[in-house]
Parts: structure tokens; sequence; C-alpha cells
């Protein structure tokens, strides 16, 4: 659809109020407008997704995260499932998924964030084919657009780039969840088992990918909830309710297992602490874009929530209605949780991004419905000026964080250049201290100079051991390892000066590398190299 036919229907829609409508069902319509092609809006947001996640894919470095998922995919199937019954069960369904990819594919960084990129692409089209059918059923006009506005919007997100270029699963859980949404919108519309089934496979794909996702289901019940309080011609079928308590049980009783298990692993995610105001802060701008787009990003979204409050027809939903509750109630509850047992970080709530995009898309539509009712017999093109104007602002907001994230070095770690400082360094004999020995893993993306490394603190290998950094040796027989070393390279990361006070054997390694003399110290990103020689050695670059 041109931005003039679009304005013009805009225009048309201003002067009469149009009949109830349900996205892609109405009654009313022209038949030539419904066998239009409805689905474009969301091929276009596709399309855009693609281009916008693979371009400049392999270009930044790997980090540490990244380099877990190569040393797990890598392993055999039995190999994972032990890894599994030790630690990352959370991510067992990735790391299968990973294992051939990296099979066949390999493991260069373009490859293994390929999968990313295609799920977030994926979630730009459900999110335009998701605005279209909730800009309808609220009554918006233009919904082709709106929808279109959305899914543009999931993919010029540069947090949405981020995950899309990130071997992790946030990119596959965000497409899970606008899947399961665009569903929940599919079934109350239609009222089918086969929706409703579709649903809760939906939803448990999302929780087994990452089980913090099944807050979506709070997060759409409030949805149903605010439909119920309503007036009584918008209030869905009592059955609709219970086939979606059904939908949602049925997810939560699938992955009871695995969230057991995950609990009984919950040590894994003891890194993070109680989120505060600066937290809340960051997550805004970051769901923006930057803190410069946060301002008209904020506005938009308000602006998006009030348009079309009351839908069209019973158990209709409206942006305002699915998004918001998508958007605030995952991150809230999180917070909250957290300010006594701390399980938030951005990245799990990072399947709330196409929510804000729904909001901002129906606030840009409906500042052109505005300027066209304000202005009068104002030409249908001009409808959309205000909204272009915007458009623009924000391209120019984003285009810098968009930038920013393509670089080599711009992710935390910058493994490429860790490995390429060994390769250009190191000599034969060399030893290698991992410090604390969780450290281990920074040396996964890269492991050929790290290979050529004597790593003397080891006892077992990750993969023998069925963990993520192998097992260590006593403090004794490290300190028997060392005695014949001349050199030794310890790796760690920014901002770790002591090793965990649990560890006999990381406190062992600080004891001896005391003995030596720093000869070089080299940053790749949070990672930190430092050589350490039993003489003068050369002088630190």
């Amino acid at each position: 659809m041109g931005p003039v036919s679009s304005a013009r229907e805009l225009a048309l829609a201003s002067a009469a109020a149009p009949r109830a409508t349900a996205a892609g069902e109405a009654t009313a319509a022209p038949r030539s407008r419904r066998a239009g092609p409805g689905w474009l809006p969301a091929v276009i947001a596709t399309v855009a997704g693609l281009v916008a996640g693979g371009y400049r894919l392999g270009v930044p470095s790997p980090w540490r995260d990244e380099a877990a998922t190569v040393d797990a995919a890598q392993r055999s199937v039995p190999q994972i499932f032990a890894l599994l019954a030790h630690q990352d069960a959370v991510n067992g369904a990735y790391y299968l998924l990973m294992h051939p990819v990296i099979l066949f594919l390999g493991r260069s960084p373009a490859a293994i964030r390929a999968p990313s990129v295609l799920a977030m692409a994926v979630a730009a089209g459900f999110t335009a084919a998701l605005g279209r059918r909730l800009a309808a059923q609220a009554g918006l006009p233009c919904p082709a657009v709106t929808g279109l506005l959305a899914g543009l919007l999931v993919a010029a997100a540069p947090q949405v780039t981020s995950y899309a270029q990130d071997a992790r699963p946030y990119g596959i859980v965000t497409m899970l969840a606008t899947v399961a949404s665009y569903l929940l919108v599919r079934s109350l519309a239609g009222g089918r088992w086969r929706w409703w089934a579709g649903y809760g496979a939906a939803l448990a794909c999302t929780g087994l990918f990452n089980v913090f996702s099944l807050l979506l289901i709070v997060a759409h019940g409030i949805s149903l909830l605010i439909l119920r309080a309503g007036p009584p011609a918008t209030r869905p079928p009592g059955r609709q309710l219970a086939r979606w308590a059904a939908a949602a049980g049925a997810a939560v009783a699938v992955l009871t297992p695995l969230l057991l298990v995950g609990y009984r692993q919950r040590a894994q995610i003891g890194w993070l602490t109680r989120p505060g105001w600066g937290t809340a802060a960051a997550l805004a701008s970051g769901f923006a874009g930057s803190r410069a787009a946060l301002l008209p990003v904020t506005l938009l979204a308000l602006g998006g929530a009030a348009a079309g409050l009351v839908p069209r027809r019973a158990g209709a939903l409206t942006p305002g209605v699915i998004a918001l509750p998508w958007l605030a109630a995952p991150a809230a509850i999180l917070m909250t949780v957290s300010q006594a047992h701390p399980l938030f970080t951005a990245r799990y709530v990072e399947f709330s991004v196409p929510a804000l995009a729904l909001l901002c898309a129906a606030g840009l539509s409906w500042l052109a419905h505005l300027t066209a009712r304000l202005t009068g017999d104002i030409p249908p093109p001009l409808a959309w000026l205000p909204p272009a104007m915007l458009l623009v602002l924000l391209g120019v907001l984003l285009a810098g964080p968009q930038l920013a994230l393509r670089q080599p070095g711009s992710r935390v770690d910058n493994l490429r250049q860790a490995a390429a400082v060994l390769a250009a360094h190191e000599l034969p004999g060399d030893a290698v201290l991992y410090l604390p020995s969780s450290r281990r893993i920074l040396g996964m993306s890269y492991p050929g100079p790290f290979r050529r490394l004597r790593d003397i603190a080891l006892a077992r290998s990750p993969a023998a051991s069925a963990t993520l950094a192998g097992t260590e040796v006593s403090p004794a027989v490290l300190r028997h390892r060392f005695a014949g070393v001349r050199r030794v390279w310890v790796v760690t990361i920014r901002n770790v000066r002591r090793p965990p006070p649990d560890s006999r054997t990381d406190r062992a390694k600080v004891a001896l590398i005391g003995q030596l003399r720093l000869a070089g110290r080299w940053h790749a990103g949070a990672v930190v190299l430092r050589l350490y020689t039993r003489n003068a050695g050369s002088a630190a670059p």
C-alpha cells in the first residue's frame, strides 16, 4: 500500500466512522480489498529484519556467552545431555538446536548467529501481522500501514539487532513470544481449538528456550482481564477464557520438569544483583534504542496505548490492551521479585520489545488520523507528514547505536583480539591460568592460541567433566605443576581482583602469581591478559 493511497484511506476513514471490523474478517469491506495481499506488510518487515540483522553479521567479535554456545553445541548429543544434567539445563533446547548448525555451517561468528538473525526477522514479520490485526480490531484507520510500521520498528530497534547478532537464545524467544501473542489474538477471534492448541504449543516452546518468558502468560492474562472488565459488548465469551487457561496451564505443565531442574541449578545466575532505578532507566533506554530516543518513543507509545482503547467486537484485542501488559508486566514482575532474590537482567525480557513497536506504530497511525481530522480538507498525503517527520527523527537517533553495534569491538568481550594477542606473543612452553576457573570459557571461540598453552590447573576438560569450564586440580598439584614454569599467562576479566572465596585452587593461583614479575598486560574489551615471568622479561606494552 503506497503512502498516497494509505493517506486517502485515512481521510475517508476520518470523515465517516467505519463499521465494525476484525483484521482481514470485516464483512463490510469490499471484496477487492479483502482479497488484497494481507501478508505483504509481514513479508516486507521480515525482509527488513533479515537485512538489518544480516548486515556485518560476522564483524563483531564473539563474547563469552557465545563462546559457551560454541563449547556446548559442538559436543555430541549424549555429551550435551550429560552437560545439562550438571548445569545450564535451561539452555538445553538452544544447544541442541545449534548442534546441527555448527555441524553443517561451522563455528564462525556469522554461522552461529544465523539462527538468531532468522528468528528476529520472523519476529518482525509476525509483529507486522499482529499490528495489522490489532489496528483493525481497534477501528484504527490504515491497519496495513500500522502493521507495516510495527514490523519495521522491530527491525530497526538497536536492541533487536544486538540480539539478532548474538548466538544465544533470546532472538528465538522473541520470535516465539510474538508468534504466541499473534495466535492468542487469532484464537480469540476464531475460537477454534486448533488456534488454542497452537497458542499453547507456542507458549511451551517460548518457555523451553527461556523459562522467564513464561511471564508472557501473566501479561496475556492481564490483557484478558482488561477485556473482561470492559463494556459487556466487548467482553470475550467465558468459554474463550477457559480455553486460554487450559492452553496456558498445559504449557506450564509440560515445562514443569525443566522448571524444577532450572531451580536446582539456580546457582548459575548467582552473579545477578538487586536491580535499582538505574537498572530500570537503562532498560527503558535500551528498549527505546538510545537515551536520546526515549522521549519521542515514550510519547508515541502513550499515544498508541490511548488510540482505539475500546475494541469493535467481543473478544477483540487492541494494541494497547495486548501490548501494554506484554511490555510492562514481565519486567515489573522480575524486578520486584529480584528485590528479594535477584533474577533480573535485560536480556530475560527482550521478548517484550515487539510490544513497544506495536504501541509506537499505533501512535503513528493515531497521529496521522488526528492530523486529518484537525486540518479538515488537507490533501491526504500531508496527513502523514507529522508521523513521517517523527520516523525520520527516530532514524537519525537510532543510526548511531545501529552502527556502533556492528563494530569489531562492540561486544563486552573481544575474544578475537584476545586470541590475536596470544598468537603474537606466546612462546613454546608457556602456561596459562584462568582466574577464576570459569573464565576458561574465554578460550573457546578461537581455541588455537589457547590450546598451545599448558593449562596447568586443569584436571578434566569441559567435555570430559560434563561442565562448561572443566574441573581443576588441588592446590598441592597446582604448586607441583607450577614449579618448572618460566612464563605464565593469566586470563581474566576487568574488575576481577580476587578469586571467589570458595575456590582454594583460585586462591593458590593468586599466591603463585605473586612470586612472578608482570611482563605485559593487554586488554581485549573486558578480557584482560597478563604475562608473568620469573625474570624482568620484556617491558609491558
